[in-house]
């Protein structure tokens, strides 16, 4: 697999197969992006990886979190504004429509929608999962680059046959997991990231979330 198809065929993976990733197979990806492009080269992103008993101990930790307190929001960052304009925020609605009606859920079936944004902090089921941190230090610049270290690892990781979702969601359990995985009060937690191989029999995975044109989001100066 090139670049270029990479890029185009890689998904949010949502649904992956129990087959085991091993250490090595972690650490030959993050070889890989460690290459990654940053300004001044700062190399800003730190990685926690959380893979079997360690994993599965992270998992019971937040789902004892979320029975205890449901409504908790323990998010430092807003991922999105609080009013989104369009037409980000009609993109976003499209996408999740689409994701539920592949999946069968009707939008009245709240019980199953709630479900499925709960496996987001299964990983999906995918047998590994990176979180992504900062030094509070730094600001836009240094979270633009943290970006393209993730980006690289989600492609270096099609490029070997495996499959990633980049998972937000676990933002509004930012301090659960950071008391989790021990960071130091200057490191704030961005967000997750599931790895495994995807199960090519789940409906999810058949999402393809619509791209706009180049046209819509680029000018040309030519004079």
């Amino acid at each position: 697999m090139n670049v270029i198809e990479a890029v185009k065929t890689r998904i949010s993976t949502r649904a992956f197969l129990e087959k085991p990733v091993s250490e090595d197979q972690v650490r030959e990806i993050l070889e890989i992006a460690r290459w990654a492009p940053s300004g001044g080269n700062l190399q800003p992103w730190r990685v926690h990886v959380v893979m079997g008993a360690g994993r599965d101990r992270l998992v019971e930790t937040v789902k004892k979190a979320i029975a205890e307190n449901p409504l908790a929001n323990e998010s430092e960052l807003a991922i999105y504004p609080p009013k989104l304009g369009e037409p980000w925020r009609t993109r976003r609605f499209e996408l999740g429509e689409a994701m539920y009606e592949l999946l069968g859920i009707p939008r009245e079936d709240k019980p199953a929608r709630i479900q499925q944004l709960m496996r987001n902090y299964e990983f999906f089921g995918a047998p590994v999962g990176l979180f992504f941190s900062l030094d509070r230090q730094f600001d836009k610049g240094q979270w633009a680059h943290l970006g393209m270290f993730m980006q690289t690892i989600a492609l270096a990781a099609a490029e070997k046959g495996l499959a990633t979702c980049m998972q937000e969601a676990w933002a509004a359990r930012a301090r659960t997991v950071s008391e989790f995985l021990g960071l130091a009060g200057n490191e704030q937690l961005y967000c997750g990231m599931a790895l495994g191989y995807a199960d090519p029999g789940a409906k999810v995975n058949a999402l393809r979330a619509a791209r706009a044109g180049v046209d819509e989001f680029t000018t040309f100066v030519t004079d």
